[in-house]
C-alpha cells in the first residue's frame, strides 16, 4: 500500500522560506513521477512542481524561480524548498505520485492533477503579509 506523509508546513511572513518534506512507504520515489500540488480540495488545485523518474523538473508559473523540488533517494523522500514566499502561496500542500510513466513526459497537459493516484493528507502553509 502506498502511503505519503507530508510535513514542514507552518506560518511565516512574506519573503520567508519553508521546506516541505514527504516521506513514502510502499513504493520507491525514484521509480515514479511525483510532485507537490496545492489547493483544497487538491483535485481542484494547481501543480507546484513535479520531478520525473529521470530527475527532470517542472514548475508551475506561479512558483517558478522561487521553489525547488528535489528528492533524497537514500531517505525515500521528496522535498519542496520554498523561498521568497508570498501571501498567495498560502494553501494546503500535497505530495502526490503518478502511476503512468508518461505523466511527466507530456501525457498530462501542464502536469494535470488527474494523473495523480496517490496523495498524502497535506500540510498547511500560511504566509502573512
Amino acid at each position: 500500500e502506498v502511503q505519503l506523509v507530508e510535513s514542514g508546513g507552518g506560518s511565516v511572513q512574506a519573503g520567508g522560506s519553508l521546506r516541505l518534506s514527504c516521506t513514502a512507504s510502499g513504493f520507491i520515489f525514484n521509480g515514479r513521477d511525483a510532485g507537490w500540488y496545492r489547493g483544497a480540495p487538491v483535485n481542484q488545485g494547481e501543480v507546484g512542481a513535479t520531478i520525473a523518474r529521470d530527475g527532470s523538473t517542472y514548475y508551475g508559473d506561479s512558483v517558478k524561480g522561487r521553489f525547488t523540488i528535489y528528492q533524497d533517494n537514500a531517505k525515500n523522500a521528496l522535498y519542496l524548498q520554498m523561498n521568497s514566499l508570498k501571501p498567495e502561496d498560502t494553501a494546503i500542500y500535497y505530495c502526490g505520485t503518478a502511476p503512468d510513466p508518461a505523466y511527466c513526459s507530456g501525457a498530462y497537459p501542464n502536469r494535470a492533477i488527474y494523473g495523480i493516484d496517490s496523495w498524502g493528507k497535506g500540510t498547511l502553509v500560511i504566509i502573512s503579509s
